[in-house]
């Protein structure tokens, strides 16, 4: 019997300078794509990260007033590491973020001050392929993050953002969706997957918190698994995947 094709994945677009990644959580970033953007800043892309929380709601032993501004330096460490200074937070509640107008106006104002061509975010589907349900929180700011896109370059729709000096992009030409069980398209994560790791185990009060396991096993076995599984779609080599909505 025939085994059947493998559809293969498409490489990721390469002519762009700035991306902006948006996301719901520290730590989101590091276990889905940290690995391309340790390549792309590597080859002189600028990328700067915008999150909606602080994840302050994150670890059950730390009560969000502590867990914080904890979880805020972890995620400043861990974007140093793969080549990224800017790091935003937007401080919607964790836990309860609400997709909506303002959620919408926050990252459409985000994507003004920083004039992306690619942005970034993670899964807005409901479950994450299968029975494995997605949170609240990344749903909402996933499609936020894509409706977003259009509202940065129309003037009408949030008009108090250019009487902010804050004035349209219309420049994003992409929206690549991480952790998609649909993905179009991949980056070889085998320059920055060591970084991956690094930036990943930044998180060490989070990840301490969710899993008895060592440390540095559970980051490499999970980036490295998922890294290699991803690569027999493109052409055997460990990748970071991507779904890419074009504009």
């Amino acid at each position: 019997m025939t085994e059947p094709t493998i559809t293969q994945l498409e490489p990721m677009p390469g002519d762009w300078r700035r991306a902006l990644a948006v996301v719901a959580h520290p730590d989101d970033l590091e276990y889905g794509c940290s690995a391309a953007i340790a390549a792309w800043t590597d080859e002189g892309r600028e990328v700067a990260y915008v999150l909606a929380s602080r994840g302050e709601a994150g670890i059950d032993t730390l009560a969000p007033a502590e867990a914080g501004p904890l979880r805020e330096r972890e995620q400043r460490a861990s974007a140093a590491v793969v080549g990224v200074s800017e790091v935003e937070f937007l401080d919607h509640r964790d836990g309860v973020i609400e997709y909506g107008t303002a959620l919408r106006r926050d990252i459409a104002a985000a994507i003004r001050r920083h004039r992306p061509e690619l942005v970034i975010t993670l899964n807005h589907r409901d479950t994450w392929g299968g029975v494995a349900w997605n949170t609240p929180d990344h749903v909402a700011v996933g499609r936020a993050a894509l409706d977003a896109a259009g509202d940065a370059g129309n003037r009408w729709i949030f008009p108090e953002l250019a009487e902010r000096g804050l004035e349209p992009w219309d420049g994003v030409r992409w929206v690549a969706v991480a952790g998609s069980s649909s993905p179009t398209h991949a980056v070889d994560a085998t320059p920055g997957l060591e970084r991956a790791v690094r930036s990943l185990l930044e998180h060490r009060t989070y990840i301490e918190a969710l899993t008895d396991e060592d440390p540095e096993t559970y980051v490499r076995g999970f980036l490295v698994g998922f890294a290699e599984t991803a690569g027999e779609r493109f052409g055997g080599k460990p990748a970071v995947t991507f779904e890419v909505f074009g504009r």
